[in-house]
This record gives C-alpha cells, sequence and structure tokens, in this order.
C-alpha cells in the first residue's frame, strides 16, 4: 500500500516535470510568434498548445505512464480531450485578451495550469488506465526492486 501510495506520488512529480518542459516549449513558441512576431493572440496560442501537446504526449508515455498501449488509440484519447479543451482555451483566453484585455501571456499561464491538472487526471483516469506500467522500464524497475 505505501509503495503504491509512493510509486504514485512519484508519477505525478514526473508528469508535472515533463509537463514544465512542454510549457517551456508552449511558452517559448508563444512568446516568439505573439510578442515578437506579433501574431494575433489565438493562432499563437494554438501552434504553441499543438507543439507542446506533441512533446508531453511522447514523454509522458514513455516516462511517466511506462505505457504499451497502442499509440493511434492512446493519442485517438488525448485527442478527445484536446477536443473539448483546446476550443474551451482558445476561445476562453482570446475573450479574456482581446475582450477583457488581459496580458496574454499570463492568460496562457492560466490555460497552461488547467491543462497540466486537468490532462493529468485524464490520462491516468483514462488513457492509460489499464496499461500504466507495462512497457520495458517498468519491467526493468520492477525487476530490480524484487
Amino acid at each position: 500500500m505505501e509503495r503504491d501510495k509512493h510509486k504514485e506520488l512519484w508519477r505525478t512529480v514526473k508528469f508535472v516535470l515533463f509537463s514544465i518542459s512542454a510549457g517551456a516549449i508552449e511558452m517559448g513558441t508563444f512568446a516568439l510568434m505573439y510578442n515578437a512576431l506579433h501574431i494575433t493572440y489565438w493562432i499563437s496560442y494554438l501552434v504553441a498548445l499543438i507543439l507542446s501537446v506533441l512533446w508531453n504526449f511522447t514523454i509522458n508515455r514513455r516516462f511517466t505512464f511506462k505505457s504499451t498501449a497502442n499509440v493511434p488509440t492512446a493519442m485517438l484519447k488525448v485527442f478527445g480531450y484536446y477536443c473539448v479543451f483546446t476550443p474551451i482555451s482558445t476561445i476562453g483566453g482570446n475573450f479574456l485578451e482581446s475582450a477583457l484585455g488581459w496580458n496574454g501571456n499570463w492568460v496562457t499561464v492560466i490555460n497552461m495550469v488547467l491543462n497540466l491538472v486537468t490532462e493529468y487526471l485524464f490520462d491516468r483516469y483514462v488513457v492509460y488506465r489499464n496499461s500504466m506500467d507495462t512497457n520495458d522500464l517498468a519491467e526493468n524497475t520492477d525487476s530490480v526492486k524484487e
């Protein structure tokens, strides 16, 4: 029981750390497009989000969830999540930035925090629910502890 708690805590920490790297990709892309190139908010946000998602999916599938789940199936589930999250965050973020005058950089940070929490829960309980700790990394880790 204690081992499972430790394992889940470590999984959450890894997800957050890898998501920070995805966040760096997202903020760097967003800053370049929005601040340097002066591309409209929603286009800058959308491109940055897509690049971040691709990185985050790849790294977390392998190292956080240690999953052998079918890549197209797992990606389709994540795509489904983003079919909900993306319009809400893009339209909502654009409204906050353009209609209410909020700083676009802060709106993006807020969206990133919401994305971190909701995507972890979705990945943990939907995408990888039945395939966590099934790849070669998990097998090697488990055999070392036994």
